[in-house]
Formats: structure tokens, sequence, C-alpha cells
């Protein structure tokens, strides 16, 4: 009959009372009749497939109320896996077409119970021949011995499920077997429900009850739409098994074991199971973060962080869609990310985080009307060693370029993206071996899986809430957990300990109470992508020589660090973003360690990166912005290789340091912070003292007192950072700009270089030192336009300030009230006196080139003294070259210096020629000073020429 004879409508009508042979025999006619069966999906193949006694919801136990993409597939994969048993009498492959001609004898079906042929299931065993169906009556069935199972047969319960209980432990000695649709519980005798050590044993929508299941290789089993209540499976060296749609509620240990090595002796059902979990892999739907009930649940960035915050980060008059407020990009998901996170940026509350124009400082140095005449004195300085650093922060289109790059560079990564690039990754993802548990529930227990002694499990769309621990896994063991969500875990969700590995990722892991990752003891997975938010203590930690990477997470909204490392433990960190965290974003403690690099951290109340007692990081290429306190602590004997990183925005300082720490700040940007924007302190600070406060109660004592004796054989070879040797703290080649304070603020108990740095429009002092005790190196920094003095050196300080470009500050370019040297430096432009000592100050004055615009060169007050010797003093308007109060003569000597006072614009721009306008960086690799103990450091080796200019248009003096 033609399809077209008839409406649509009435042939799905007709066709949707057919039973499942006769729909297989329609799809068979033509195409249009297959396209009419398949047009029965929400219809008969619905139907079909809630009403087999043998499955259950598809989407059962974690969203029964989701429907699947197709019911039909559905059912088809529910059906060929029923049939897995019966598989092992094929034929070999030598005569597979013989099992077309081959006759199957008939299968009896033997009924057990009151009303049955057998009053038991050892008397219907007896007269059972190989894969007859054994029914159990509605009722109790009680065995009172061990019930041995030698023959391959099917046993099923009749009626709905809970109708047959079974109270027996069973042996299974046979090739294989299944059994359905029954409720099993212990014998009196003991607790062992079923046990298998060579066959393979099929159980289908059956409950279990206060008793356990063995399966050792080279047996093996798939379980698929079991409930087990207080029970657990315990799995031996399994070369593969397949455990789909359980549920496991209240168990007292670990719902399912995983122990010992996969077998290399593979049972017949392997190849069959490999084949069926491939097939499942594929047709699993990828999980929509805007339509889970998981998500909507827990409300990812309302009821647990509260309404997601964010920020504008302005750059002159430029507003970057930069992330202040990744957490916003990530609760949006991949699909919106590019729309709806810039209108998130661009609806931000700017009085939240104010930001200074790049030019402000810079336009309010002087008035219209001075400058004219200032323009005909104003030396050309702009061409020093680090004149390509300062146009960045001083131009806010090129400063907004590259924040806008920075955003492009650390976009989070999917999953798919990182398993194209790490093939490591990908072959951990796509690997079938060991126990495969996919889209179960554990719920309501002390632990989800145990692995150890080398076991191997692979877990897929599972969730484990309500646990003492979601997965713990030990002794060289290896887990692959994707897609899962695990929350509401009374200790970590995922405890990786003694060398276990795998891969752990696109994860959902909050609300835990302890860590949401804990890697311990040279422990050493693959964390990628995963959500890690919402937990009472922090989101990772990995401590006691624990390694691993830590890849393109999300990592939010926990109480304490985002990740914490610490007792040797060396993770590398990498593209993760880390932000809304009620404590430090990263924090390296205890001599922890690790590789830290292009991530993301934000919005955290504590310092972005919080580096204490021996903790010894590389932070490379990081953006820290926007935290509401300091961008980064480097605590008490805190160290670390600091590179490259991009700190704004802070409330707090940009760095903070103690003077006993041993940090090596290098080549970052650190501007628009609230206060410092480096600033270094001998006190102790009781109110930051981050390490103490969370160590006390999180359960490191093992790795403590264990960390000391350990020998970490590798360490040096994998930590580069290991092998630099530094006794004094260095800020070098940074771009500290536009801070709301000085630049960089010093009050220090320790030694200190200041290297090669570009200090520009800080809202106070370029440079304040306030206290040090020890030497204080300052050389080679380009220190300009702040608002304030370039330098200001306290009483009592002790500095060497060589090699400096001081240019353009509001205030005085130095004022010292300490004692030092002040040699080789270009004092240029800056609104008071050039260089002015004040109290008790006693300073060597030599070889600087001084000019002020409106004051003097220099000038001494008090009891200031020192020698002031060689100098090149360039004069202003005012004509003032030096003060010098006539009560210091005897301690003060002033000699060699020469004044020039110019005539013609062209003599001023000769000036700073030879040598050029400092500061010099010479190839790159700056020679050591002579005060800093053989470290590595800038210094001056140009040399001031003095004597008058051969053009005779300079008036010299010479005093």
């Amino acid at each position: 009959m033609e399809v077209s004879s008839l409406p649509v409508e009435l042939w799905q009508l007709i066709l949707s009372y057919l039973r499942l042979p006769d729909l297989g025999r329609c799809s068979l006619v033509c195409r249009a009749w297959y396209e009419l069966v398949l047009s029965l999906d929400k219809t008969r193949w619905r139907q079909l497939c809630l009403g087999c006694l043998e499955h259950r919801h598809p989407n059962w136990p974690n969203q029964p109320s989701v429907e699947p993409r197709s019911w039909r597939e559905a059912f088809k994969q529910h059906y060929l896996a029923s049939k897995t048993w019966t598989k092992n009498t094929q034929d070999p492959e030598s005569s597979n077409c013989l099992s077309l001609f081959r006759r199957r004898k008939g299968r009896r079906q033997l009924c057990i119970g009151a009303a049955g042929e057998f009053s038991s299931l050892r008397a219907a065993l007896a007269a059972a021949s190989p894969y007859d169906c054994l029914v159990l009556l509605p009722g109790v069935h009680e065995e009172q011995g061990e019930v041995l199972l030698k023959v391959p047969v099917e046993v099923v319960g009749q009626g709905n499920l809970g109708d047959v209980a079974l109270l027996a432990s069973i042996d299974q000695h046979c090739p294989t077997a299944r059994l359905c649709n029954m409720v099993f519980m212990p014998a009196r005798f003991t607790s062992v429900l079923y046990k298998t050590t060579s066959g393979y044993v099929q159980f289908d929508n059956c409950n279990f009850e206060s008793g356990q299941l063995q399966i050792h290789a080279p047996g093996t089993c798939q379980v698929k739409f079991c409930t087990f209540s207080q029970s657990s499976i315990h799995l031996r060296s399994m070369a593969l098994c397949v455990l789909e749609n359980c549920e496991f509620v209240g168990s007292e240990n670990a719902s399912v074991t995983v122990e010992g090595c996969p077998s290399s002796d593979r049972n017949w059902a392997c190849k069959h199971l490999a084949v069926l979990a491939k097939s499942c892999t594929a047709s699993m739907r990828e999980p929509d973060p805007a339509g889970c009930p998981m998500a909507k649940q827990d409300g990812w960035g309302e009821s647990l962080l509260g309404p997601v915050r964010t920020c504008e980060i302005v750059v002159g008059e430029e507003q970057s869609s930069f992330l202040s407020a990744v957490g916003a990009q990530a609760l949006l998901g991949s699909a919106q990310e590019d729309t709806e996170f810039r209108e998130n940026l661009q609806a931000a509350k700017e009085e939240e985080y104010p930001a200074l124009n790049s030019n402000s400082s810079d336009s309010d140095l002087h008035s219209d009307d001075e400058e004219d005449a200032q323009a005909v004195y104003k030396l050309p300085y702009q061409a020093h060693s680090l004149s390509h650093t300062l146009a960045d922060v001083t131009h806010s289109r090129l400063q907004s370029n590259r924040l806008h790059a920075l955003q492009r560079d650390l976009k989070l990564k999917s999953l798919q993206q990182e398993l194209q690039q790490d093939k490591e990754a990908q072959s951990l993802a796509n690997s079938l071996q060991g126990c495969i548990i996919r889209q179960c529930l554990f719920r309501d227990g002390k632990g989800g899986i145990f692995i150890y002694a080398q076991g191997q499990a692979k877990l897929e769309g599972s969730i484990f809430r309500d646990l003492t621990y979601a997965v713990r896994c030990i002794q060289n063991s290896k887990v692959i957990m994707l897609r899962n969500d695990i929350h509401h875990c009374k200790a970590s969700g995922i405890f990786l300990r003694l060398s276990a590995g795998g891969l752990i990722a696109d994860n959902n892991i909050h609300s835990n109470c302890e860590a949401g990752v804990d890697i311990r003891k040279g422990a050493n997975p693959l964390v990628l992508c995963n959500k890690i938010h919402s937990g009472l203590r922090s989101g990772i930690v990995v401590v006691g020589n624990g390694k691993g990477i830590i890849r393109s997470n999300q990592i939010y909204g926990n109480k304490e660090a985002g990740i914490y490392i610490l007792y040797n433990g060396n993770p590398t960190v990498s593209g993760n973003h880390i932000f809304q965290g009620l404590a430090a974003g990263i924090a390296v403690n205890e001599n922890g360690r690790g590789q830290i690099t292009g991530n993301i951290i934000c919005e955290n109340q504590w310092g972005g990166v919080d580096i204490r007692h021996g903790g010894d990081p590389v932070l490379r290429n990081n953006l820290i912005s926007c935290g509401y306190s300091d961008g980064m602590v480097v605590g008490d004997h805190g160290k670390g290789l600091i590179e490259g990183n991009v700190i704004y925005g802070n409330k707090g300082c940009g760095v903070w340091m103690m003077s006993s720490s041993l940090p090596h700040l290098i080549n970052n940007e650190i501007s628009h912070n609230s206060i410092y924007g480096v600033a270094v302190f001998c006190r102790k600070d009781h109110t930051a003292d981050y390490s103490h406060g969370q160590g006390r109660s999180e359960s490191f004592q093992e790795e403590r007192e264990g960390a000391g004796g350990e020998n970490d054989s590798d360490s040096e070879e994998d930590y580069p950072a290991a092998q630099r040797p530094i006794s004094v703290a260095l800020v070098e080649l940074n771009s500290i700009n536009h801070n709301g304070a000085a630049g960089l603020h010093v009050k220090s108990s320790e030694a200190l270089n200041i290297i090669a740095n570009v200090i520009h429009a800080n809202c106070d002092d370029g440079v304040a030192v306030l206290q040090s005790s020890q030497l204080t190196c300052i050389a080679n920094n380009s220190i300009s336009c702040n608002s304030r003095e370039g330098v200001l050196v306290e009483a009592e300080c002790q500095v060497e300030l060589r090699g400096n470009g001081i240019y353009e500050n509001s205030s005085h370019g130095i004022v010292s009230k300490g004692e030092g040297v002040i040699t080789e430096n270009d004092i240029i432009g800056n609104h008071r006196c050039g260089l002015q000592l004040l109290q008790a100050a006693d300073m060597k004055v030599t070889k600087n080139r001084i000019q002020s615009f409106r004051d003097y060169g220099i000038a001494l007050f008090d009891e200031a003294k020192g020698l002031v010797q060689e100098n090149l003093i360039f004069q202003g308007t005012s004509k003032k070259s030096i003060l010098r109060p006539m009560s210091n003569a005897e301690d003060c000597t002033i000699q060699n210096n020469v004044l020039l006072t110019f005539k013609k614009r062209f003599d001023m721009e000769c000036m700073l020629i030879n040598p050029p306008a400092r500061p010099h960086i010479e190839g790159g690799a700056p020679e050591s000073c002579t005060a800093t103990d053989g470290q590595r450091v800038s210094s001056i080796t140009t040399r001031v020429d003095g004597g008058c200019h051969n053009r005779g248009s300079i008036f010299c003096t010479i005093l």
C-alpha cells in the first residue's frame, strides 16, 4: 500500500499498535515506511522503552525527567546490551557463515516458586540446560547454602521490581549468565551475594541490599539499571567491566572498589563490552550548563556566590572588555560567551575599581602659561634605554591593546581544544580499560569509588553527593573522570596519593567540606577544564611532593585558596581562571613550588597569589587583577621567580613583600592598583597571615612530618628556578605605573635591589625608602611623572642611587635625609629642586646631571653633610644652582661642579647626548652593582665629560 494513500497521522496511529518484531519488518518495506517507523520516536518507541521490565528510563537515576535524544536509539542500546551474555556461543571467525544455517535449540522456561515446576533455584539449576530461562515467581526465595551456577542460564524475576526477593549466595562457575528484575538479599551465613572468578555475569534492573558482589579476573560483568542499598562491588584485576545507570545509596565503605592492575587474561566478553562502551560514549549527550538541573539546583553564580560582580577597566579613554569578572564568562557557557560576557563588562560599576587616567600625572605637571617658557629649557631625555617601556605606559591605546592581546591569549580552552593539543590527555580520555562507570548516582554514604594497587577506572557522567569522599585513588592507580558532578562531600571530593594518576576533566566539583581535588604523595594527574567552586575549603590542594598538571579550569567562590600548594607540592598550573575566592587565588606555602603560568586570577578577597614560609614557585605571564586586597603577597621567607605578570587594578598594593622574603620580581606590569605598586615591609602583617589560619584545620600533619625526609630526586631537573641562587630580593625590569600611592614603598630591614624599572605617573613618590637598615640599591631606573618626589629617602636609611633617570616629577627629583651614594644619575625637569638633602643626611653626590626648571639644582638644608662633586647642573629660568647653608660648611664638601646656562635651543638638545639620557641598559645584561653581594643587578658604565662646550654658547662656571 502506498504511504500517500493515507494521511501521515493516520499511518502513525496504525503503526503505534504494532509489536517490536512487526515494527522491524515494516521498516524494511521501503524508505517511506522506514521514515514512518522512525517518526514514532516519541510515541511507540518511547512506550516500548519504558514498558520493558528489564530497563528503566534511559537517563535514570541522574536525570529521569530529561528525555533522550532518541527513544528508539536508547531502546536499541538497551536491547543489544541485554543480549551480550549470549554471544559466547559464536563460531570462530573462519566459519562465521555457518551461523546462518545453524538451527538454534529451543530455550526452555522453568518456573520456580509455589505455583511453579521447581520449589527452589537449586533444584531448577540441576535440571536446566544451557541458556534456559529460569523464572522466579513473585515471593521470597531463600537458599540455605551456597548456590553453584555451573550452566549458563538467565534468571528473571516475574512481575515488577520488588515482587521477587532472592536470599542466596551464588558462585558462578559457567562462562556466562544473566540475572534480571529481582531483589538480592544476603543469606544468613555470608554477606556475599554473588561472585565469579572466570565467567561473565550481567545484571539488569536489580536491587542489591546489604551485601557485596565480588568479580575477579578473568571474570567480568555488566551491571545496568541496578540499585545498591548499603551494598558494594569489589572488582579485582578487571580487564574491562561496565557499570551503567546504577544507584549506590548508604554505603558503609566504598560503593565500588577497584583493585589490581587490569589482567592480560581477557574474558570472551571484553570485546563485546568494548563495542558497547564505544557506542554509548558516541551517543552520550554533551552537558548543557544552561539546561542542566544540577546547575540550576546549585545556582552557579547566584545562590552560592550571590550576583556575579563585574568591573570596568579603563586605560586612558579606552574601555577594555577585559576580564575583571571572569566569573561571568565562566557561568555563561561557550555558546554565548562572546556576546553576553562583553555586555556584562559594559554594565559594570566603575566606582568599584576606580582606574587612573594614564596621562593624568603628566598633564598636571605644568600649566599652559608655563609651557612655552619651559620648552626652552626642557632637555630631550626621552631616548633612554627604557623609553620603549615608558611609551607603552604613557599611551592609553598601546596599553589597551596589550590588555586585549592578553585577554585573547588567556582565553579559557574547552576540553575539545585541550584534547586536540595534548595527545596524552586524548589517549586517556579514549582509553577503555579496567572498570567503566557511566551515568551512575552515588549518594548518602561513606565512599564512592576506591581504586588501589594499580587499579584503573573510568567515570563518566555520574553524580557523587553527600558522601564522605567521592573518589579515592592511591598506589599507582589511574582514574579517568569525565563530566561528573561531585558535591557536598564531607571530606575532599577527589583524593589522589601515592603516585596515582589519570585524567580529571570537565567535571563540576563544588560545595565540598574539604578540597575539591586533593593531590598528595607523588600523585600526578591531569586536571583539565573543570568547574571547582563554592568549596568550604580550598579548590585544589597539592601537598607532600604531589605534582599534576592543572590547566584550563574555572576555580571560583571557594572559602580558602583556589589552589593551595605546600610541603614540596610541585604542580604545573596554567590557563586557569581563578576568581571570586574568599581568600587567596593561589597560595604557595611551606616549601611549596610549582610552575604557575598564563592564569587569570581576579576578584579574590585576599592576595591574588600568596607566597610564604619557603614557598618558591615560578609565576609567569599571569593576569592578577581587581582583587579586594593586594595583587600578590610575598610573606615571611617567601621566594619565587615572578616574571612577566600583569598586576592590575587591585584595591590594595600591586605586590606586598616582607623584607625577609627573597623573590625575584622581573618584567611585570604593575599598574592602577589602589595603594602602592610594590611595597616592602620589615614587620609581620598578622592580618594577612594566610598560612596559619588555613593550615590548622587542614589535614597536613603527615606531609609536614615527611616533607623534610623525602628526597625528590628530580626536583632540580624539573624545576629550573631551584638552580638560581637568590641572596637579596630583586625588583628588576618592571613597569610600575599609575598606582594610587608610591610606585615603590620600602620599609625594610634587609638589603633590596631595585634595578632597571620604569616607575611612572604614580600618585605619590616614585620610590619612597622610609626604613632601610641595610643597603637599598636603586640603579638604572626610569622614575618619571610621579605626583610627588621621584625618590624619597628618610633618615637613617642606606641607599645607593646609580644610573637612574629621574624626570618631570611634580615635586623634587630626590629628597634624602639618609646616607649613601647618589652617582651618575640624570635628574631633569622636576618641578622643584633636582636634589634636596635635609636634616642629618650624609650623601656622596657625584657625576650627576641635574636640572630644575624653577628651583635649585641641589639644595642642602639643616645639618646635611657629605660630598657634592663633579656634577653638571643645568640652570633653569631662576638661574639657581646650589643652595648651601653656611652652618654646615665644614661637614659638606662642594667642589668641581659645572653649571651650564643655555643660550640656544640647539645647545640644550646636545646636552644629553654624551652620554645619552639615563638609564642605560646595555645589551640586556646589566653588570653587577658593587653593593649587592654578587647578585646580578644593573649599573652605569658611561661617564660624564666635564669642561666647557667648544661652541662657546654656554656660560660655564666652575666652583
